[in-house]
Formats: C-alpha cells, structure tokens, sequence
C-alpha cells in the first residue's frame, strides 16, 4: 500500500518510458525479420517481457541488453516450441502472438492467469480458422487458453469482427506478410481503438511491408514480404504521459511530458486535447506536451479510440463542473479488470457519483474524500487514482505493485511531481 501525499504542482517535467504498444509491435516485427535487430528505448514491463520471453521460446535469439533489446530475427518462420507459453494477464501479447504462432511449426500452447480465460479471443480464433487455420479455445469458450497450429498459415481473404478488440486485426496484419498468397482482411465490425491499427500499420511499414488500406474496413498485404532488419526506436509512451497532464489539470499545475508529439499515432496523445475542452491551457512545443490546469468543467466525449486512458479521465472528471459523460466503451468490461465496474466502484468509495449504463461512464463533479483504493491488479487503475491523492488527503493505493505491468517506474516518475 502507497499512501499519496496532497501536493500543488508548479511548472516541473517529466519523461515516460517507450510506448507499451509500439514496444510489443517492434519485438514481434524484429524477430519476423530477415537478420539482426535492435530496439531502442523499449518498455521493459511485465507485459512486454513477456512476449519478448514468448518470442525466446519460438526460437528467436535474444541479448537483453535493457537500454537495447537485439534480436536476430528468424525470417518469418518460428521454431518448435514443446512447452507451454505462459503471457499471464497480458491480452496485447496473447491476442498478437496467437496470429503470428501459425506461422511457425508444431502446435503453440498459450496460458495466462485466471482473469486472462475469461477475455474473448473467439473473433480471432474465426478469423484464423477460415483462414484454414486449426486455432481453437482449449475450453471450448471463445477464451484462452489457446491453441494455435503451425505450418497452415497460406494465407487467403478473410473477414475479421474487432467490435471487442483492434487487437484481432492487428494480429492477422502481422502474420499476413509472411504467408504465401498474403491477405486481404475485410473489418466486419469495428475497429475499436483505431490508433493502434494505425500502429501496427506504422511498424509494418517501418520494417519495410507494403501495406494497402481503405480506411479501417479493408486491407491488403501481398505475401512473401519481407521484415527488414535494423535499428528502430520506440517512442515515449502517450498512455502514461496522461496520469502526468491529469495531474496538472487537477492541481492547478504545469506538467511537460518530454518526447510526446501531437503527431504521433499513439491515440491517447488526444487525452490532451480533451483536457484542454474541460479548462486546461495546452502547449505543444519542441520539448514535448504540457498541461497547465484550470478551472474544469465537464464534457462528453467519445473515448472509443482511447479506451485506456477512460479511468484517467474519469477522476480527472470528478473534479469538473457538471456531469462528464464518457462514450462508446462498452469494451472496457474485458480488460485487465472490468474497468467500468472498477472506476465507479472507487469514485463512488470517494464520494462521486459515477456509473455506467449501456455503452456510456458518467461520472458527476463532486467533493471527494479519502479512501483505500482497491486496484483490482489492473495498473490503470492504480495510476489513476494516484492523480487524487494529489488533491485528497488519506488516498492510499492498495496493491500498488500492479504498475509493473505497463510501467514499473511509475511511482519513481511520480516523485518528479514533488519537486516541481
């Protein structure tokens, strides 16, 4: 348990480490490629050490070097793997690696925690087996654990449904160029979380793969590509920059988040702009972003593309005027934790009137008090909550080692606040 100590922010500045999203994407693409890789500024997180770990067991050689992760790619084929791979409760690396598995030999068993077998992977599952691909849900229930063959992935046309995840398309997006005949992949329903579609388009492209898109409904990647080897960079991370500008926009203060860019395809960058619809002053300057606080008010917005950042906007909500209505985020239900059910359940302990009904969180601005924040071991949880102990004495954050997960400098990061 961490107990938040009540600060008034001045002007102070603050770096996140890589980008979660882009890091998972840039491993995976580098150990597909045709020779030696190294990967600058990755996010050293439980949840990318797994799918590097993973990577490891399919055959991918590896030399940690922390700053550096390099990989010697294996040209787009995995090796056996006996053993069973265990992604805990990282659904990126689950959902990402259960594409890509197929095209490497013998069957893949991939496991996780409890609270991984009940989120839906049954849409890629579909995907994959229309593709002639004998992925199944051990279970038989549309979740993992899974199963994925090897030696079948040809390739061919083939709709996907990503009302649940983006994470669906973007597996298939990057097994598809090294399939013979490639593919050509109709979006069904959805995507939700576009930005990451845009993300894992970004890194195809970095390493060298042709990509040819309308919009979110069709893409086409032609077979036989290959990854190219080099030197890529990850990006700071947009999703933790926004506990950051939260922070500034309930205290009053000024936070830069150093290296983040408008101009990113990271999606939760838009967090920025929103907080500058409810008061805040936003500057975009070389250095990177900053938040400078105001006087808050609430709005209603559409999150569907920055469904991580909900939680963040939803304390930072409950010190606005008015009711912020928050929409299209139904799909949060299936994340680490049941986020809407979690946000409401702590705003609530804090005094806040917050709930969700159908596709929609409202959370209504209020005075809050201390409390014992559950985190339900879900990092977004915890991180965002941190931001009211900044305003509220007596926050304490129980479990708060569930940061790891994404970020396991945060409360280090955090301290940076103290000093501004």
């Amino acid at each position: 348990m961490i107990e938040i100590k009540p600060h008034r922010i001045g002007r102070c500045q603050v770096s996140v480490p890589g980008s979660k999203s882009y890091t998972h994407r840039t491993l995976i693409a580098a150990a597909l490629s045709d020779g030696p890789c190294t990967v600058r500024n990755p996010l050293r997180s439980q949840d990318t050490l797994l799918t590097l770990a993973a990577l490891e067991k399919m055959g991918t050689v590896v030399a940690d070097r922390e700053q550096t992760i390099e990989i010697h790619g294996l040209n787009g084929r995995f090796k056996l793997c006996r053993e069973s791979i265990y992604l805990a409760n990282s659904g990126t690396s689950m959902r990402l690696l259960a594409g890509v598995a197929a095209l490497g030999e013998g069957a893949y068993m991939l496991t996780g925690t409890p609270r991984m077998y009940h989120r839906p992977i049954a849409h890629l599952l579909e995907a994959l087996n229309r593709l002639g691909i004998g992925a199944r849900a051990v279970d038989g229930n549309g979740c993992p654990p899974v199963e994925i063959p090897g030696g079948q992935a040809a390739g061919g046309s083939v709709a996907i449904n990503c009302s649940v995840s983006s994470q669906f398309l973007s597996s298939l997006l990057l097994m598809a160029p090294c399939t013979q005949k490639g593919m050509s992949i109709t979006v069904s329903h959805g995507p939700v979380s576009r930005p990451y579609v845009d993300m894992t388009v970004d890194i195809l492209e970095r390493f060298g793969i042709r990509v040819q898109r309308d919009r979110y409904t069709r893409f086409d990647v032609a077979g036989s590509q290959t990854y190219r080897a080099g030197d890529y960079t990850v990006e700071p991370d947009a999703s933790q920059a926004g506990y950051f500008w939260g922070a500034a926009a309930i205290t009053g203060g000024s936070v830069t988040v150093k290296g983040v860019s408008v101009d990113s395809s990271q999606g939760d960058v838009g967090l920025a702009r929103v907080f500058g619809e409810m008061g805040c002053r936003v500057e975009h300057g070389p250095e990177g972003i900053t938040v400078t606080g105001g006087d808050l008010r609430a709005v209603t917005v559409d999150m569907a593309d920055m469904p991580d950042m909900v939680p963040t906007l939803a304390v930072v909500a409950a010190f606005a005027d008015g009711t912020t209505v928050i929409e299209n985020v139904s799909h949060l239900k299936a994340k680490e934790s049941d986020r809407l059910a979690s946000t409401c359940a702590e705003l609530k302990k804090m005094g806040i009137v917050a709930y969700a009904e159908d596709d929609r969180l409202l959370v209504t601005g209020g005075t809050l008090h201390g409390a014992d924040i559950q985190t339900y071991d879900d990092h977004r949880i915890a991180m965002s909550f941190a931001m009211a102990g900044l305003v509220v004495p007596r926050v304490k954050i129980l479990e708060e080692h569930c940061v790891e997960k994404s970020f396991p400098t945060f409360w280090e990061a955090w301290e940076t606040l103290y000093a501004g």
